[in-house]
């Protein structure tokens, strides 16, 4: 027998599971679909806190399939366009409800503030929890690997392309809060920085992708089975979010009222969690597994595309809403806005020398969980002041990085995900 032959009963046992793992995901996804589908195609209303349950576990359980489909479909992928509107899909979940915000803001000026309260807590969400954690993850799990005290994570030399996409952009959003407003130049500026962004990634070294769970049962399925497969989720997915974005978006402002919530902050949180929700622990499964690097890239990528292509949508959005040609910020989002900035510069000056320290994780953990109790002007701004600094410092001592990260959007070498590819062994 050749090595590379498998026995009968170990493929079938192989198909058995995969099957198992499809049947129980589609199964536990659509119990948290199908309610938000029934009651919004029958043109039912419920209480706001009941919608907002019923809503936002739907936009919840069609991020998994969307994500599922985006990552099986990375075996398939190949050329500019394709990923391109890869990519366009995958963040669909995310967007959704921050643009209705802002379309909905071109006729009623109300909405502006939960545009910029979903834009600035998505963007602080990533950064102060998704990347510390999976870093702190990781770590953790070399330990248990038996690594000899590891104190970080290496980053791959190809991520510096995006710390440099992440870099200019990060530097170019604070003529929002000097200006007060997000105006429709800067935001077809930035589009198309994520535009060339794209561009970068579909041109950039090739990279089999590692799949887990129930997006390796996908992409061991034949290949007319998968493309059908996930064509079909990205459909599905696509569809249950835009059907229910709307009342999610409503509820969430409604049930801040009924609650006696601050309707922005649980806009700029409770939003930007749900639809993130899939991608978070994605990517912590991928550090359990000892593939943090994998993982933490994830993220940056990820980061980019909220500091690009969300923020530039944002005055487009308004615009066909019925609003003029900029995003007008009162002075609480202008100060949400320059927090949100100040961390971004933080983060990537931390890690410009492709390394993420375990301090750099606790410390943009530990100040992500300090804003909660500030309710004050002076109180963010003295955060934004401590976010500064520790850029500054973080710049001082990775400064001999700091020119090659500028460049590396213009001469370095990123990398795409496509091919067939490793499985992880262990996957949920």
């Amino acid at each position: 027998m050749l090595a590379t032959d498998r026995p009968a009963a170990a493929v079938s046992t192989t198909s058995r599971a995969r099957r198992l793992t499809l049947a129980r995901s589609a199964v536990i996804t659509g119990t948290f679909i199908a309610p938000a589908v029934v009651i919004r195609i029958a043109g039912l209303h419920l209480d706001p806190v009941a919608a907002l349950l019923v809503f936002g576990a739907a936009v919840v359980a069609a991020s998994f399939l969307l994500a599922w489909a985006a990552e099986a479909a990375q075996i398939d992928v190949s050329g500019g366009l394709a990923i391109a509107v890869l990519a366009l899909v995958a963040v669909l979940p995310e967007y959704a409800v921050d643009l209705y915000y802002a379309y909905v803001s071109g006729h009623n000026p109300e909405y502006t503030q939960y545009a910029a309260a979903n834009m600035t807590g998505s963007n602080r969400l990533l950064m102060g929890l998704g990347w510390p954690v999976v870093v702190l993850v990781a770590i953790l799990a070399a330990r248990k690997a038996g690594a000899p005290k590891p104190t970080g994570l290496a980053l791959e030399p190809a991520n510096r392309v995006e710390l440099g996409f992440l870099v200019i952009a990060g530097v170019g959003a604070f003529v929002i809060p000097a200006s007060g407003e997000i105006h429709l130049a800067l935001g077809l500026a930035l589009l198309a920085w994520f535009g060339f962004y794209l561009y970068k990634i579909s041109h950039g070294d090739v990279e089999e992708p590692e799949l887990i769970g129930t997006a390796a049962a996908l992409g061991e399925l034949p290949d007319r089975g998968r493309r059908i497969a996930v064509v079909g989720l990205f459909a599905v997915s696509g569809a249950v979010i835009l059907l229910c974005a709307k009342p999610f978006a409503d509820s969430l402002v409604a049930a801040g009222t009924e609650l006696g919530i601050d309707r922005f902050l649980l806009v700029q949180w409770l939003a930007p969690l749900a639809s993130e929700a899939p991608e978070f622990i994605i990517a912590v499964i991928f550090a359990t597994h000892g593939k943090g690097t994998a993982a933490i890239a994830t993220l940056i990528s990820s980061k980019v595309n909220q500091w690009t292509l969300l923020i530039g949508s944002l005055p487009v959005a308004h615009l066909l809403g019925g609003g003029g040609f900029s995003l007008a910020l009162d002075a609480r989002q202008v100060e949400e806005v320059l927090l949100t900035a100040a961390q971004t510069l933080m983060g990537v000056a931390l890690i410009m020398a492709l390394r993420f320290p375990r301090g750099a994780a606790w410390a943009l953990l530990g100040l992500f969980v300090v804003q909660f109790p500030i309710v004050s002007t002076p109180g963010r701004l003295v955060l934004c002041g401590i976010y500064a600094a520790v850029a500054i410092a973080g710049l001082v001592v990775n400064h001999r990085y700091l020119i090659a990260t500028v460049q590396a959007p213009f001469v370095g070498r990123a990398i795409r995900r496509t091919g067939h590819p490793h499985h992880a062994e262990d996957g949920p």
